[in-house]
């Protein structure tokens, strides 16, 4: 793996990461009661990833920004205690694997 922190901000414009911004925006806060929201800021090695989780009564979503990865990640769930478990699992994982956490709460705005 590369750890050479190699971002494009062209990346961000990109079609397959403006599908995958609309896939974790799909559980809209004015649809669903009890949306919930964490965002998980992590450091290693001069290197800024992103781990974000987003749930609802509906089922929930996982979102990825890993500077090593050409786009960002999402992968959707139906149900919203498994997308907590997994993301729960990603940070342990990480954790093991020497990122450090930096920040881990509600999605920073502004």
């Amino acid at each position: 793996m590369n750890n050479n922190f190699d971002f494009d901000p062209e990346d961000l414009e990109s079609e397959d990461f403006e599908q995958d911004l609309e896939d974790f925006d799909e559980f809209d806060e004015m649809e669903f009661d009890d949306v919930q929201m964490r965002t998980a800021i992590l450091s290693k090695n001069n290197m800024v990833a992103l781990l974000c989780v987003k749930t609802a009564t509906a089922g929930g979503a996982i979102c990825r920004v890993d500077p090593r990865e050409d786009n960002p990640s999402v992968q959707i769930y139906d149900d919203p205690e498994k997308a907590m478990e997994w993301f729960t699992k990603s940070l342990r994982t990480s954790r093991k694997n020497g990122w450090q956490i930096v920040y881990d709460g509600l999605p920073l705005q502004g």
